[in-house]
Formats: C-alpha cells, sequence, structure tokens
C-alpha cells in the first residue's frame, strides 16, 4: 500500500515565487539604453518650443515693462499739469544693458532736467527678474519726440519721449514712435541681427495712442533694424 507524502505547499509557493522574482526583477541593460535612447529623443523634440516658449514670456514681460512706463509718463503729466517724459539709455559701464527712467521734464522752477541728473534709472526687465541682456531693444526715436519712420536702430545714447501737461505728444511730432524689444539671432553675440521674434510699443502720435505689437507688425512702414 502506498503511502501519501505529505507535500509541504507553502515550501513549494516560496520556491516557485522565489524563482520567478529572480527571473524578472530589474531591467536589462538593453532596456535602461532603450529608455535613456526615447527620453533624449522626445528632450530634443520639446527643447526648441520650450526655449521659444521662454524666449516668448520674457519678450512679453519686458515689453510690458515699456508700456507701463509710457503709460505713468502721460498719467503723471496729466495729474501733476507737468511734462513728464520716458528715457531710455545704455548702462554706463555695460552698453548692453538698456536702462529707462520716468520723470518730470522740467523741474519745479521751471529748469530742463538733464539726463545727467537722472538718478533713478532702472535696468529694462530686472524688476521682473529678467536679465536685461538676454533680449535686444531698439527704437526709431532719433531726437526728443522725432522718430525715424523707415529705421529702427539699437537704443545708442539717450532717447526720450516727453508727453505735455496734458497727456499727448507735441502736434510736430508726426512720426509713431517706436519701441522694439527682439531676441538675438545668435544669443552669444549681442552684435547680430535681431530675431523674427518681436515685441514693440507704439505711440501713434496724430490720436496720442499707445498700443503694442508683435514680429513683422513692429517693422510696419516698412521699417528695418
Amino acid at each position: 500500500m502506498l503511502h501519501k507524502l505529505p507535500v509541504k505547499v507553502s515550501s513549494v509557493n516560496s520556491k516557485l515565487s522565489s524563482r520567478f522574482s529572480e527571473n524578472t526583477s530589474g531591467f536589462t541593460l538593453l532596456e535602461v539604453m532603450v529608455v535613456i535612447v526615447m527620453v533624449g529623443i522626445l528632450s530634443a523634440i520639446a527643447a526648441p518650443s520650450w526655449l521659444s516658449f521662454v524666449a516668448r514670456q520674457r519678450l512679453n514681460k519686458a515689453n510690458d515693462t515699456v508700456l507701463v512706463a509710457l503709460q505713468e509718463a502721460r498719467r503723471e503729466a496729466k495729474k501733476t499739469k507737468r511734462s513728464y517724459s520716458v528715457s531710455f539709455r545704455n548702462n554706463p559701464i555695460n552698453r548692453n544693458i538698456i536702462e529707462y527712467a520716468v520723470y518730470p521734464t522740467k523741474d519745479l522752477d521751471g529748469n530742463e532736467i538733464k539726463s545727467n541728473q537722472i538718478n533713478i534709472w532702472k535696468p529694462l526687465g530686472s524688476e521682473l527678474g529678467i536679465n536685461p541682456e538676454q533680449f535686444l531693444v531698439g527704437t526709431n526715436l532719433t531726437d526728443i519726440n522725432e522718430g525715424n519712420a523707415d529705421t529702427v536702430k539699437s537704443v545708442s545714447g539717450t532717447k526720450t519721449i516727453a508727453f505735455d501737461y496734458t497727456g499727448t505728444l507735441p502736434k510736430d511730432a508726426i512720426t509713431p514712435l517706436k519701441i522694439v524689444l527682439a531676441t538675438p539671432k545668435n544669443s552669444g553675440n549681442r552684435q547680430q541681427q535681431p530675431s523674427n521674434l518681436k515685441r514693440c510699443v507704439i505711440i501713434e502720435t496724430f490720436i496720442g495712442g499707445i498700443r503694442t505689437a508683435t514680429n513683422e507688425d513692429c517693422n510696419r512702414n516698412n521699417a528695418t533694424w
């Protein structure tokens, strides 16, 4: 008579589970390499779009700073019944940094305030945490409230827009005035021409309106940089 041998089910299950886990746990080197390659491909596809998005956001914020400065000057001119100016200049130490200032055009005694008397210059975009060397700034201003309709050039020296006590520009200011911001074609060389990614603030002198524009609209009237 055959005797039934006791079988330890728990022991068998333990051995099977151990063998199964030994055969299936972890990743092979090939699997890891495939994952790395896939991540690299996806990153290469997504990186340009992300960088372009960041550049657009940076320009939008810097352009908003210009818009706010002009609106502030016009508002203060109306409020105080005094002429107010917005000036842009190269930083005296680092000419790649563009600074701006909002100030009364004349002091309380009626004397004109010179640009070298202004001590409230701010790097454009720095208040928003933007590196002012990451974008180019151009304008069609040739003198106070005077502009060249056909040319936008990098800011050189001090360029000024002045609102009179009514918050408007003089009647003889007939050319729309522009402050244009753009990313450089080569971010490592600021001497390069600007890319097609642009933002700008335009003062329509005939009606005194201030508006913003983008890209090719900043080159209206066939203006070239």
